[in-house]
């Protein structure tokens, strides 16, 4: 994924088939990822990078010497995220704005001439019942939070396809395991960026390139403020981060935090539906 620590140099500049370990027996047991040793020089594209989980990976990012270009709406915040460090590259962007992508990315690869890792950590979230849902609202969030990660793809992937290196990011929810009562919108879209992760993985792995998924379990930011239930195991922005970049130094394709909460919903998963919907009246619907 970087074109500068020496793991990933040396991957780059073997053959094809070289840079093809899907099918070699190590993928069972070794890491699903190049392992990234060192942030530092890594060219980073943060899109979300305004506040919570995103703002504290920029700011981690940062501290560990990484290039770091900083996305999000509001330019005056992502200046306050960067707090002037020499290696950020403030970028404002809406990401649902199709040709902001492409300008952007343009903006970013001559700045830094190219990128290593796009981070993908824009959301929108709301809890809502069935019967609370508003159509617009409905249909901003999956803009949001789904369709523009193409518009990210569309920018990003041509060059990184084209060097056979890069690496793409994309941080879903452990809502999107399960159908959460009270995620009506967010859920079913934190499981389409799970199930693209894995098509992502399967389609660009072959081809050079890294991918990550990520599942956070609740982490206080101005999203989950929202929510007026109990939160099992709730984290800081700072350890989020802190997992996040832990996951890819590691080279894991799933990055999920805390395991003590997350292990209970991937069993969760695996339950027969009427067993599971019993659950769900007994436990969150009560």
């Amino acid at each position: 994924m970087n074109t500068q620590s020496k793991p990933l140099a040396k991957e780059a500049a073997g053959t094809a088939d070289e840079r093809v370990p899907i099918s070699r027996p190590a993928v069972l047991f070794g890491p699903m990822n190049q392992p990234v040793s060192d942030l530092r020089g890594l060219r980073i594209w943060l899109v979300g990078a305004s506040s919570g989980i995103g703002a504290e990976l920029a700011r981690q990012a940062l501290q560990a010497g990484a290039r770091v270009a900083l996305s999000a709406r509001r330019a005056d915040v992502l200046q306050e995220v960067a707090a002037a460090h020499k290696n950020a590259f403030i970028a404002p962007l809406d990401v649902l704005c199709h040709d902001a992508w492409r300008d952007q990315h343009a903006r970013i690869v001559e700045a830094f001439g190219g990128i290593d890792l796009l981070v993908f950590c824009a959301a929108k979230y709301r809890p809502e019942r069935t019967w609370e849902v508003q159509e617009d609202e409905a249909e901003h969030t999956l803009r949001t939070n789904v369709a523009s990660v193409y518009s990210a793809l569309g920018a990003a992937l041509p060059d990184m396809l084209a060097r056979g290196s890069g690496g793409i990011a994309l941080v879903a929810s452990v809502a999107g395991y399960v159908g959460l009562p009270g995620a009506t919108v967010y859920g079913p879209g934190k499981a389409a960026l799970i199930n693209l992760a894995e098509i992502l993985y399967s389609d660009l792995r072959p081809k050079g390139l890294n991918v990550y998924l990520i599942n956070p379990g609740f982490v206080k930011t101005d999203l989950t403020d929202k929510n007026d239930f109990p939160m099992p195991a709730i984290q800081t922005p700072q350890q989020a981060a802190t997992a996040i970049w832990r996951g890819i130094s590691e080279g894991r394709f799933e990055i999920h935090f805390p395991r003590r909460f997350t292990a209970w919903l991937k069993i969760l998963r695996l339950l027969p539906f009427r067993l599971r919907f019993m659950l769900f009246q007994r436990f969150m619907l009560s």
